[in-house]
């Protein structure tokens, strides 16, 4: 595994592991949303979430019945989770598997970076 060829930053679109110039930090402003899976479908699945949230803030100016207005978040934090899910499954199906691929270090910071993604969507 170690002797295959180094991850790129076009690889995942991930941010160069190493990289003496990035002074230990990543660099995320290269990565986009998502370059794996249907970008079309994520993107209209937040719009439904934009419009969703807009509801609920009608529902808050117009001084609707509290509990309806608890029930539209919670479909939102669903809604918002699901998305968040795809984007996770998408992420270990392309850029971790990518990084097997490359090398044993390449695998271990991919690993480390999705577990603490997953330690911070689940809080």
């Amino acid at each position: 595994m170690d002797n295959a060829k180094p991850a790129t930053k076009s690889d995942c679109h991930a941010p160069q592991h190493g990289d003496p110039a990035a002074n230990g930090k990543v660099d995320h402003s290269e990565k986009p949303l998502s370059g794996h899976g249907d970008r079309a479908k994520l993107i209209a699945r937040l719009k439904r979430i934009e419009g969703q949230v807009r509801g609920v803030q009608r529902m808050v100016a117009e001084e609707e019945y509290c509990i309806d207005v608890l029930t539209q978040i919670a479909a939102l934090q669903s809604a918002l989770k699901g998305v968040g899910l795809v984007l996770l499954e998408e992420h270990m199906a392309h850029c971790v598997v990518q990084a097997a691929r490359t090398s044993d270090q390449a695998v271990e910071e991919k690993l480390e970076e999705v577990s603490q993604a997953i330690a911070r969507f689940t809080r």
